[in-house]
């Protein structure tokens, strides 16, 4: 399979080499020439075993790697979640699922895409001989989902930048307390689109880029994404065949790349209704999928601060598709974008997606409602899927964080105090921070100062 730049520029590219650059040459994000039918074996009557699954999949896009060096790589991803089914999909009545995605070691659905990146990176670093770093923005879980991929491996380097008192405490110590010293936790002052902007400038600079060998562990690296595809699958196959019927996925997001990754294997043959966009306050894909127009406005921190964001990397690959795959519309899009600040997309068609809003406090009615209907505790960006739904339809609600990350807004919505030993044992660690003024300049001098 070959990767191509959502803006054209460069010459394709294999899947390792997609993988390791992360941003394409001419700042376009990588995607796949081509999606390809999702064979009839992975859509079985009974869930396969998720490292099963994961391998199925990813070998449709990975030319790379031999089958047992895929499966190796797989299975070291995998290996360490604690639920057997990596995945479970949780029924709450008749017509409602939770698919939970909390199972791995930060306790986020961002760990499916970066076990498999940081094990993909250590064979890269055994492979080639050459060290790398690491760098990435985080609006709370993507960071430590990173880090636990990559904290001590010989030959890496991780760099995070975070927007300083706009994540869960929990979250900055899953970063800040790892004791690895080739972990470089970044706080900024500003938002996750001021942090994400610096990494997307630093990793646009290709001569830097090359000096430093720098590899993009956000969702703008393609294998991520791919990654986050194998639990919409996983969970359609648990559902009960009555159930398999006009079913909606429901999730929480902010950055777009966890439901471009679902809208993609629906591309693919995923057998799937309709897509609901669940956003917080800060509601700019809301307003996309309901008016058309693309214009980031101002963050306000929020109950959910993972989805603090106004600037969806991964609306770019969207756009892409939306185009029929023309690159050259998609570029004079993103010109637009970066001139005008704003861009209306012509003959918009949002038939597969449709979007919801919650403020702070629905976030609050959402936790009570799901805890006295269900007694089921969800986090708050959960809580954002259980906004607006139909009764009569099927809905898989994305459940993207544990919630004993965020035990002041559980506690403030239900009086409980959800609790995981592994974020116990943070709070008497020792924290570790490298903040940074918020400038490129800056972050370019702290790296060249720190990389491997």
């Amino acid at each position: 399979m070959e990767f191509v730049s959502t803006r054209g520029g460069g010459e394709p590219v294999s899947f390792t080499e997609a993988f390791a650059r992360g941003l394409a040459p001419d700042g376009g994000l990588y995607v796949p020439r081509g999606l390809p039918a999702l064979p009839q074996t992975i859509l079985v009557e009974d869930a396969l075993p998720y490292a099963a699954l994961a391998w199925d999949f990813l070998s449709l896009f990975d030319g790379d790697h031999d089958s047992e060096h895929l499966e190796e790589i797989v299975d070291r991803s995998y290996g360490s979640f604690s639920d057997t089914m990596n995945a479970p999909l949780q029924q709450l009545d008749d017509n409602l699922f939770v698919l939970e995605l909390f199972h791995g070691p930060s306790l986020s659905f961002k760990d499916f895409g970066l076990q498999l990146v940081g094990s993909l990176f250590e064979e890269q670093v055994e492979r080639t001989g050459i060290p790398i770093n690491v760098l990435g923005a985080t609006s709370g879980d993507t960071g430590s989902a990173a880090i636990h991929g990559l904290a001590g491996k010989k030959g890496a380097r991780v760099f995070i930048l975070y927007p300083e008192g706009r994540i869960s405490d929990l979250q900055e110590r899953q970063m800040t307390c790892t004791g690895a010293d080739n972990i470089f936790p970044i706080p900024i002052q500003g938002t996750f689109d001021d942090a994400q902007a610096i990494v997307k400038e630093l990793l646009g600079d290709l001569a830097f880029k090359e000096k430093l060998r720098l590899s993009a562990v956000n969702s703008i690296n393609v294998v991520r994404v791919l990654a986050q595809c194998v639990y919409y699958i996983h969970a359609f196959t648990q559902l009960p065949p009555d159930n398999r019927d006009d079913v909606n996925f429901v999730v929480p997001t902010g950055n777009f790349g966890n439901i471009f990754a679902g809208w993609m294997v629906h591309q693919m043959g995923l057998p799937v209704d309709r897509f609901v966009v669940a956003t917080n306050q800060n509601d700019i894909l809301h307003r996309l999928f309901t008016t058309g127009e693309y214009k980031p406005g101002e963050v306000h921190p929020s109950h959910a601060p993972s989805m603090d964001i106004q600037i969806a990397s991964n609306f770019e690959r969207f756009l892409y598709y939306h185009n029929d795959e023309d690159a050259k519309a998609t570029l004079a899009q993103m010109e637009t974008f970066r001139k005008d600040g704003s861009i209306r997309i012509a003959n918009f068609d949002a038939s597969n997606f449709t979007a919801t809003r919650s403020t702070d406090a629905d976030i609050l009615k959402n936790i009570r409602k799901v805890k006295e209907r269900y007694n089921y505790i969800v986090d708050p960006h959960t809580a954002c899927g259980f906004q607006d739904l139909d009764p009569a339809a099927t809905h898989i609600v994305l459940a993207t964080a544990h919630p004993a990350k965020f035990p002041a807004i559980i506690e403030k919505a239900i009086g409980e105090t959800p609790t995981d030993p592994s974020l116990e044992s943070l709070k008497g660690k020792k924290q570790v921070r490298h903040p940074v003024e918020a400038s490129a300049a800056a972050v370019r001098k702290f790296l060249e100062e720190n990389a491997i």
